[in-house]
């Protein structure tokens, strides 16, 4: 059995709802172990049998079914996500942010950081590695999440069905 992290893109934002209750009841459904949902902003925690591949798509594949709407997910092993986590390259402070930004494939995060100039006394940005497709780790002052320039970036149309961001203290409750 395998520690599983579940980060669901777009949940309770766009009119697509699902209650924290609903989304284990899910997960149960799939015959998943130790389910716990964290926060309601679409983070599961769960321990399952089978191929990262096969886990993947059997959530996606339960929540098109059960919610309606086209469900993609970021699965990543407990460790991997421990790691991801422990990565984290800048000083954190009470007056910043702190983001991690999963993606589908490399290219993403290719496309994501493509010519991005970023003034580093306000916004940092690096790449990582991790979550199969890699990580960019970001950190922003409170308040700004919005409207730096990797910001309005990562907020693009064309990354919406492919990025999902979490805050760094957020991810940390998954652990």
């Amino acid at each position: 059995m395998t520690r599983w992290i579940a980060l669901l893109r777009g949940v309770n934002v766009n009119g697509i709802t699902i209650t924290s209750a609903y989304l284990a009841e899910t997960f149960h459904g799939l015959g998943y172990a130790d389910v716990r949902t964290v926060l309601a902003s679409g983070n599961v925690v769960f321990t399952a049998d089978g191929s990262a591949t096969t886990v993947k798509a059997d959530i996606e594949r339960a929540l098109r079914d059960r919610f309606g709407y086209d469900a993609w997910i970021v699965l990543l092993r407990h460790d991997g996500l421990a790691g991801i986590v422990g990565a984290f390259p800048f000083d954190s402070g009470p007056d910043r942010h702190d983001y991690v930004v999963f993606a589908s494939a490399p290219a993403v995060i290719d496309e994501l950081l493509a010519d991005l100039t970023v003034d580093e006394s306000v916004e940092r940005v690096a790449r990582g590695t991790g979550g199969g497709a890699g990580v960019v780790y970001w950190s922003c002052p409170k308040g700004s999440s919005t409207d730096t320039v990797f910001a309005k970036r990562a907020g693009a149309a064309r990354f919406k069905r492919t990025t999902t961001t979490r805050n760094a203290n957020t991810l940390r409750k998954l652990l």
